[in-house]
């Protein structure tokens, strides 16, 4: 995507946002590992229908990595509800994915933020989440930020890979890759891993029958991260919530299969 870019000041963090296309507004939310630009093969076919708003959550992306900032779920949500504020957002649709699903649910029910609807992609949502590598990190982290450079490179791409069931191209790892290379993209990396705690996700899980908006569920059929099954839990917890699997998928969709979200939010968005 190569549309105007700014940023937006949140408690003193830089945080990177875009505003793209005309019309009613669609907030897009990407998750972990990731940045806006997981969104590059789904956004720009809906730029001629909506206003489309997208930023990189802190820590992430183009966004601030100050060592030692908060960039846990805990944060996310209030940034949320801050650019809300500053693009005067009153109920846009919102597409969110894996992270993104939590900080639009906690925004949604902690901040009051109102949505003319949801769609969730592989969302974190439900607890248990977090692989065993995530759980080696937190217990070790400044082992991992000190990490030779190519031996993070290597891991990092393993783990990028294995968010997805088709093999990614060089141009896609290189995208996702990219703000977690150098000391700082390093020991961010290290940094958002090490703060990722369910107890985020535990405290709205009692108010996911309290959702006041449409709820659209799409899931990768192939997902080992979080496996499908808690995806049609998800379901079962948010009343009238629809849910569409997606073949030959993974955790990343938005790789593996874009045009399923395409197709998906076409239908609901006219």
């Amino acid at each position: 995507m190569s549309e105007p870019r700014s940023g937006f000041r949140f408690e003193g963090r830089f945080v990177h946002t875009e505003v793209i296309g005309e019309g009613p507004p669609l907030v897009a939310i990407h998750g972990t590992p990731f940045s806006s630009q997981v969104w590059r093969r789904v956004v720009p076919h809906f730029r001629r229908q909506r206003r489309i708003h997208l930023f990189d959550l802190l820590g992430y992306g183009r966004s601030e990595k100050a060592p030692g900032q908060d960039v846990s779920l805990g944060v996310q949500n209030r940034l949320l509800a801050a650019l809300f504020e500053h693009w005067q957002l009153q109920a846009p649709d919102v597409l969110a994915h894996d992270f993104g699903g939590a900080t639009a649910l906690r925004g949604h029910l902690l901040n009051g933020l109102e949505y003319r609807s949801l769609t969730l992609v592989d969302p974190v949502a439900l607890s248990p989440w977090g692989s065993p590598f995530v759980q080696h990190v937190r217990q070790h982290e400044a082992a991992f930020r000190g990490l030779p450079p190519y031996i993070h490179e290597a891991l990092l791409r393993a783990y990028l890979q294995g968010a997805a069931w088709r093999e990614l191209p060089e141009d896609a790892l290189r995208i996702h890759a990219d703000p977690w290379q150098g000391e700082e993209g390093q020991a961010g990396f290290y940094q958002q891993i090490a703060q990722m705690n369910q107890c985020y996700t535990d405290e709205i899980e009692p108010l996911l029958d309290r959702i006041r908006c449409p709820v659209h569920i799409l899931w990768g059929e192939q997902d080992t991260w979080i496996p499908i099954a808690k995806g049609r839990e998800l379901q079962a917890r948010i009343p009238g919530a629809s849910f569409t699997p997606i073949a030959e998928a993974g955790h990343l969709v938005q790789e593996d299969a874009p045009e399923a979200i395409v197709a998906a939010l076409a239908r609901l968005l006219n």
